[in-house]
């Protein structure tokens, strides 16, 4: 799995005219899911977004999003998984096939949920259109891709 993760100050989500989802302070997780992915990988990166600390308190970054009251946008975005090194359009093959992603989107999501988070979702195969007003801005690019078996669970 792919994940971009980016502090927000707030962020929404709209399909056609209609706001779909939104959030004050928080992160919104642009969320990709591969050909091989696993259940166990949502678990690991769910566990890591969870515990990351990139709130700020005494002008450094100690504090995770549980300490913050802080709420998650987690948006489906297949195109993590573009390949572009050859020619101009993308290639999306290495992205899972829809019925899969949206199977390991709805149990990502449902991971952060189980951690006490406040968890909105974009809708998975829509046409979205994102706000997000970013704080910082912080971004954090993370990807299961490598990650060893042993990590799972920390």
């Amino acid at each position: 799995m792919r994940a971009i993760v980016q502090r927000v100050r707030s962020a929404a989500v709209h399909v056609d005219d209609e706001r779909t989802a939104e959030i004050a302070r928080g992160v919104v997780v642009l969320l990709g899911v591969g050909v091989k992915d696993r259940p166990e990988d949502g678990e690991r990166l769910a566990a890591k977004i969870a515990g990351l600390r990139i709130f700020e308190e005494d002008g450094r970054m100690q504090r995770a999003l549980g300490d913050v009251s802080g709420s998650v946008l987690v948006v489906p975005q297949f195109t993590l998984y573009g390949d572009a090194r050859h020619g101009r359009r993308p290639d999306f093959t290495a992205a899972a096939p829809p019925d899969v992603g949206h199977r390991l989107f709805d149990a990502f999501c449902g991971v952060l949920r189980g951690k006490g988070l406040e968890v909105r979702q974009g809708r998975f195969g829509a046409t979205m259109r994102v706000t997000i007003e970013a704080d910082g801005p912080v971004t954090i690019a993370l990807s299961t891709d490598g990650w060893p078996e042993s990590d799972i669970g920390r």
